[in-house]
């Protein structure tokens, strides 16, 4: 990854690698509660809830490091992001200004974005609500932002108090979101189907009247006497 020669808090650097296809396919098809407890239950990001209609969102990290309430790196932003890409924005969690709205969430739709993370605040929620298009937010204001700067783009961020590098795969659904290093994203894959297999036979087992529950008690005395 290069960078250019701008000063500290303007930085740029190219967007990492984009996941494979078939492993974002994958990931939209699993809860994000499946991931999160292959992944030790102690990741994700939280703080953080949807303001669209529920769909599902997977897509490879651009991240962008602004100044809060201020949206002038966000907007030079758009010019990293491709198709297949989740733009995660790291606003300091800052609720006084709005980030972006409506026009700024249909132009990065039309880049082929697969959704906004913004740890910070956003408007015309009333609009975005109406649409499937993936925009998760802290909060909410009218208050418009600034354009200013500074702000620095594919750096480490961190948005609902989680670590998130450029190229982590972002996925997202009604329950939250989380980041994924693509060295790990196969083997989480590979566990949430495992733990799918397993609740899906649990659902079943309650449905025929046969739910084990046998492990409560041997558990609670173990944790009572250890």
């Amino acid at each position: 990854m290069t960078v250019t020669t701008n000063p500290i808090g303007w930085r740029e650097h190219e967007s990492a690698p984009q996941a494979n296809p078939a492993t974002l396919d994958a990931l939209r098809e699993l809860a994000v509660s499946l991931l999160s407890d292959n992944m030790a239950r102690a990741s994700g990001m939280v703080g953080l809830r949807p303001y669209h209609q529920p769909k599902p969102m997977a897509g490879t990290a651009v991240t962008v490091h602004t100044r809060p309430g201020d949206n002038l790196a966000i907007h030079r932003a758009f010019d990293f992001c491709r198709p297949g890409d989740v733009l995660v924005i790291d606003g300091a969690g800052e609720l006084t200004q709005a980030l972006m709205g409506e026009i700024m969430a249909s132009f990065a739709e039309s880049l082929g974005v697969q959704g906004l993370v913004i740890d910070g605040a956003i408007r015309d929620v009333g609009a975005l609500r109406q649409r499937d298009f993936p925009v998760y937010a802290r909060g909410v204001t009218h208050r418009g932002p600034y354009k200013n700067g500074p702000g620095e783009i594919n750096v480490p961020v961190t948005v609902g108090g989680m670590v998130v590098h450029p190229g982590d795969i972002i996925v997202g659904d009604e329950d939250g979101l989380l980041a994924i290093s693509p060295a790990d994203v196969e083997a989480v894959i590979e566990g949430a189907r495992r733990q799918n297999a397993k609740e899906t036979a649990a659902l079943k087992s309650i449905a025929n009247g046969c739910f084990d529950r046998s492990w409560v008690v041997p558990h609670r005395d173990r944790m009572m006497n250890g």
